[in-house]
């Protein structure tokens, strides 16, 4: 049994106000919610969204069916809220119409849920963003030095729940590539209608050896035979579906930084090879450290998801080729983070990084070391 960063969601749970649990697919929200509901003192109702009699009741927006239908509980949970008609404006009614009542909301597609209940839930409202398993959660399972040892099947398969939880090898193949073919653009189709499925898979195989490396949305659009506006469309969807994550340069106006470009990394190692049909091991690749960077940056932006800390996050680049893989800003302090799966000589810091900002921290992130980046003390 693997703990979630969020468990138990009581904290989270205040009357009159709704929490909304997104994330990816496949994660483990459903499982979440389950696991709150099933211990929970309050009454409860259940309902999922793609239920086409939930549907039309709770897009009807009749305040007095509503009503009725809620009567005699204490919470309302929905999971899949995103195929709800204009669910924001039905969950502003619960909260404002039935006194005390406590909402849970789930969705697999953060643009479909975030623009139905971004402005009608103003202020009524508490986000949590669920993840594949964290290195930390994974403390539940084993302990530090055990997760070294597992880091290479971390790297190849991700750290979706049931791949986490998969004896063999054959097994975590096998379901990566499931979870990839069958889930990994369903929002996006869903919801979109989105005329080329293929082009969208084939973006996604252009960022998957692009990873770590600056991204051109000219270079993409001319590799696709589309426009430059589709790509950037697409891009956007990805992001917004959990699919991809988008980090842009950092740069307080020296003139050197390269700040127009962007990196894509995927919200998973294991969907990442899957797209590129890659599960070979280490000593047989020429990605790791691609592998080494995509899965550090996404740790961290767990950890800083989970903890909380608050922080922007960048990468760095001047035109003369110096550069730092990840650049964190927050609580008035600014650190570079460099990654490197084999360091075979002492690495310093870029000199126009050290002459720019002068009080930024600078790391280099090795197998050695990087447990203190993504796993609490």
């Amino acid at each position: 049994m693997i703990t979630r960063a969020y468990e138990p969601l009581n904290p989270y749970v205040e009357p009159n106000k709704v929490l909304v649990i997104y994330g990816p697919r496949r994660v483990g929200k459903t499982t979440l919610l389950n696991n709150y509901l099933s211990q929970t003192s309050l009454a409860y109702k259940l309902a999922i969204g793609d239920d086409l009699p939930t549907q039309q009741l709770l897009s009807s927006q009749d305040v007095h069916l509503i009503k009725e239908y809620l009567e005699g509980y204490e919470l309302f949970a929905i999971d899949e809220a995103q195929y709800v008609p204009d669910m924001g404006m039905t969950l502003k009614i619960i909260v404002d119409q039935i006194p005390n009542i406590h909402v849970i909301a789930t969705g697999s597609s953060s643009f479909e849920l975030a623009g139905q209940i971004g402005e009608p839930l103003t202020g009524r409202k508490r986000t949590l963003t669920l993840y594949p398993i964290s290195q930390s959660e994974l403390l539940s399972l084993f302990n530090r030095y055990e997760l070294r040892q597992r880091l290479e099947e971390y790297l190849i398969f991700g750290t979706y729940p049931e791949v986490v939880l998969a004896r063999t090898r054959n097994e975590k193949i096998e379901i990566v590539r499931e979870i990839a073919g069958s889930y990994l653009l369903k929002d996006i189709l869903a919801f979109e209608r989105v005329r080329n499925s293929r082009k969208l898979w084939d973006l996604l195989k252009l960022l998957a050896f692009q990873v770590g490396s600056q991204v051109s949305w000219n270079e993409l659009a001319t590799s696709l035979s589309v426009d430059f506006k589709t790509v950037q469309h697409y891009l956007d969807l990805l992001e917004k579906a959990f699919v991809i994550f988008r980090l842009g340069g950092f740069s307080r106006n020296l003139r050197k930084e390269v700040t127009r470009k962007a990196k894509y990394y995927f919200f998973d190692n294991g969907l990442r090879n899957a797209v590129i049909a890659q599960f070979n091991r280490l000593d047989q690749r020429d990605d790791v450290g691609q592998l080494w960077e995509n899965f550090m940056v996404i740790e961290r932006c767990k950890f800083l998801a989970y903890f909380p800390e608050y922080a922007n996050l960048y990468f760095w680049r001047t035109y003369d080729q110096q550069e730092i893989d990840l650049v964190e800003e927050g609580g008035g302090k600014l650190e570079g983070y460099e990654f490197k799966w084999s360091q075979h000589k002492p690495i310093i810091p870029p000199k126009d990084w050290l002459k720019t900002y002068s009080n930024a921290g600078f790391s280099v992130i090795t197998p050695e070391n990087y447990q203190e980046l993504i796993i609490p003390r």
